[in-house]
């Protein structure tokens, strides 16, 4: 699709061209939020700083240093600024240092301590009809999606689309849009070694157990269908059906959709960081070695564009031979990510530009 005036796109990188504090990434993040009319998108307003804390011992979320200085620049542009992620993240978020005492604002759970807080809404798309927005997000008056960007087993990539669609969401939304990739559940018994890999990596209790007889039992109401079993099983003895990829796909623009219209225009921004991408999920609870050097930070006010320019930033020429854990490799595919996973990480993005959230066409303006 041709815009007449492309999105703007701003990146500033992780390469340090001398050695000097100002020629370093955080800096130049100081530079690019300078950019950006923060006074007249925040000041006065309730600013919902939404980002994935990550869970157990993993360590290669956003640096806390990034998180305190967008909140610096948010109360500079006089708006009240909290740290906001899905209920039950707090004792993550204390892990890692996502503190008030460390980054300035507070923490406060998106749709409250029981994960009840939220406001209904009407999607209406195939087996997904309503929908719970956290109730304290659709209470804010603006939002900065603070994405960490890397691979994602379900859609290729987690960044920002995947931050709203899936971390602004409350009861059992995720098994909503989950479930539109297909409900078929199959244990291969015969190849299944009881390594109890899969229940390990299971992050909804009671959806997987071994019984007594150490027969693999799975529980569709607790199930997310997030696939963890399925990709962590290293005897491939597990399989969820993907059939409706482009369901999910759709399903996560859509609910992105939602939560985006419940700010006013030029109310939310959008910064990916694009250092540690590895091949999954932050909520997996575990960390594994890059996947490509570190790359730099992302913003932009269109979240099509931000999403696109991200994946267009990482390469598979980059690719550091090894980094896969075992025992992954590389497939086929355009992309990276999609030589890993084997889904075209762009779907999404053009699912969210065929509903008019922004566009994939953009202008990168580099900050030195």
């Amino acid at each position: 699709m041709s815009h007449a005036t492309p999105a703007q796109v701003t990146f500033s990188s992780c390469k340090v061209k001398e050695l000097r504090r100002d020629a370093t990434l955080p800096a130049k993040f100081e530079r690019q939020l300078a950019g950006y009319p923060l006074r007249e998108m925040f000041d006065g307003k309730q600013v919902a700083i939404k980002m994935h804390v990550g869970n157990d011992i993993g360590f290669t979320t956003i640096h806390p240093i990034f998180v305190r200085m967008l909140v610096k620049a948010v109360k500079e542009a006089g708006g009240h600024p909290f740290i906001t992620d899905g209920s039950g993240s707090r004792p993550n978020a204390v892990v890692r240092g996502y503190t008030e005492e460390v980054l300035g604002a507070p923490f406060i759970e998106a749709a409250g301590v029981k994960n009840t807080y939220s406001y209904e809404r009407e999607v209406n798309y195939e087996s997904m009809k309503t929908i719970d927005l956290c109730g304290n997000i659709v209470d804010a008056d603006a939002m900065i999606v603070l994405s960490h960007g890397k691979g994602h087993g379900h859609c290729g990539f987690g960044g920002a689309i995947k931050n709203l669609a899936m971390g602004c969401v409350a009861r059992d939304t995720r098994g909503k849009i989950h479930r539109l990739q297909g409900e078929e559940f199959t244990w291969e018994p015969e190849k299944c070694t009881r390594c109890h890999t899969c229940v390990e990596n299971c992050p909804s209790s009671g959806a997987l157990y071994f019984d007594e007889n150490d027969n693999l039992k799975w529980f569709d109401h607790n199930c997310r269908y997030c696939r963890h079993c399925d990709l962590a099983c290293p005897a491939h003895a597990i399989h969820l059906s993907t059939e409706g990829l482009v369901h999910f796909q759709n399903g996560m623009a859509l609910v992105t959709q939602k939560i985006l219209e419940t700010f006013e225009p030029g109310r939310v921004l959008f910064v990916n960081v694009l250092m540690n991408i590895t091949p999954y999920c932050d909520c997996w609870g575990f960390s594994t070695p890059s996947l490509v050097p570190d790359i730099g930070i992302v913003c932009a006010t269109d979240v099509v564009a931000v999403e696109q320019a991200s994946l267009d930033l990482i390469r598979a020429e980059n690719y550091i031979e090894g980094s896969l854990p075992d025992p992954m490799k590389l497939g086929e595919g355009a992309h990276l990510f999609e030589k890993i996973h084997g889904k075209d990480p762009y779907l999404q993005v053009a699912c969210a530009e065929k509903i008019g959230l922004g566009a994939r066409e953009y202008a990168l303006n580099c900050v030195e």
